[in-house]
């Protein structure tokens, strides 16, 4: 096992006895689910209990590219992964703030660098950088 490789969690998981819904499905089953969903679909739910599992962070990151209101992936800025997605998700004039909060407070570089490319992408169309 390499270095890279010890304390990560297996692709494979196994579902516990009463485990319920979507994460009691294997991880290729979960995966097929989460990225056959329709852009409209109704899942937020089930798709913020898989961010909050102990699911491998690929999973994770998927089911967060899926949630469509991104409001709820904000209790997941630390997380670098899913930190990555909340940034590309804030869309509105609004979430400029938050953005520039990404930016300052993040002790991810992929977080701050998702989140500055983002600002950038809407202060462009609001007016002069300041």
């Amino acid at each position: 096992m390499s270095d890279g490789a010890r304390g990560r969690r297996p692709l494979s998981y196994v579902p516990l006895q009463g485990d319920e819904g979507w994460l009691a499905l294997v991880d290729d089953e979960l995966l097929f689910r989460i990225q056959s969903l329709a852009p409209d679909h109704p899942h937020d739910d089930e798709l913020v209990a898989v961010v909050r599992s102990e699911r491998h962070f690929f999973v994770r990151q998927e089911a967060a590219k899926r949630i469509r209101d991104a409001e709820k992936l904000k209790a997941f800025a630390a997380d670098r992964h899913i930190g990555q997605i909340l940034a590309r998700q804030m869309r509105r004039e609004a979430d400029i703030a938050y953005l520039q909060h990404l930016v300052d407070a993040s002790c991810h570089l992929e977080v701050r660098k998702a989140a500055q490319a983002q600002l950038e992408q809407l202060q462009g169309p609001l007016g002069p950088k300041g």
